[in-house]
């Protein structure tokens, strides 16, 4: 018996005045306008959207977080909009659509819930987690069959790169791929970072310009060689990182303080005068 394989093809664009309906339907009719239609939205990729979708995730933690209805609403629609502009794009390219993913959802979630579905009991909701997890490594068994081999580190756990990049370390160290001491991490962060020196320092805007996927590379191998320090010293990345965002945000935000009672805008100022208020900025922290 032949298989007739599914035709994909994108949905088609709204016509005419767009109205806000609370379909599915007209939501991605109306992302197909906009693809069609807006030079930004036209312009995106699967790859270029890969920021928003991170970003989103954590704007969307944040407002629940808040508890505000409006913010929780408006940052899940940003995050279904991820969804709906990823699945324009690959049903543009013939590969799948909107209700493959929901399909495969579907699937998903009735494959892992037997206790709910079939006749499995589960005591309590901590032996549910442990089946979940049985079964996704049944899942992961199956993948390797249909020729997509699980390797050791495609075991490692979603999140920030900060996190990722921390996690793939610890397992990779795990595995024996680790300096003893916290030395040979230092000379590898030293390593890197002449590396990006080198493809920086006395170019001109031009040349960096020209090599800027290099440039992007050797950055980022800074990044994880010292998120590899962090690890050496059992502090998290992640957290470490948030604090310094944090401790930035405190303290421009005393030097706008600062301006605003001396009847400037920061538009006003120049960088030796913030930067001055800056190393204000510091005493103050220390003396709270």
């Amino acid at each position: 018996m032949s298989i007739i394989q599914k035709k994909i093809s994108a949905p088609i664009p709204v016509q005419g005045t767009a109205a806000a309906s609370g379909e599915l339907d007209d939501l991605l009719a109306l992302m197909a306008r906009l693809r069609s239609d807006c030079p930004w939205d036209k312009k995106q990729s699967n790859h270029s959207l890969i920021p928003y979708a991170i970003e989103e995730a954590y704007e969307l933690a944040e407002a629940v977080q808040s508890d505000d209805d409006e913010d929780i609403k408006g940052e899940l629609g940003d995050v279904l909009l991820q969804v709906i502009f990823h699945c324009q794009m690959y049903a543009e390219q013939g590969r799948f659509d909107m209700s493959d993913v929901i399909t495969t959802l579907q699937e998903k979630l009735i494959r892992r819930h037997p206790h709910v579905f079939e006749a499995e009991i589960l005591a309590d909701d901590a032996a549910v987690k442990v089946r979940w997890d049985e079964i996704k490594i049944e899942e992961e068994q199956t993948r390797a069959v249909r020729g997509k081999p699980k390797r050791r580190l495609d075991n490692t756990k979603a999140g920030s790169a900060l996190m990722q990049a921390q996690e793939v370390q610890k397992q990779a160290s795990k595995l024996g791929f680790d300096w003893e001491g916290i030395s040979g991490a230092f000379d590898k962060l030293d390593e890197e970072v002449n590396e990006l020196k080198a493809e920086i320092v006395n170019k001109t805007k031009e040349e960096i310009k020209e090599k800027i996927t290099d440039i992007e590379k050797e950055l980022g191998d800074c990044m994880f060689a010292l998120v590899n320090v962090a690890r050496k010293l059992n502090l998290d990345a992640e957290t470490a990182t948030l604090t310094c965002i944090h401790k930035f945000k405190s303290r421009f935000g005393y030097i706008e303080e600062q301006l605003a009672a001396a009847g400037k805008r920061l538009e006003d100022s120049d960088i030796n005068e913030m930067d001055a208020l800056w190393e204000a900025a510091k005493l103050h922290e220390r003396t709270q």
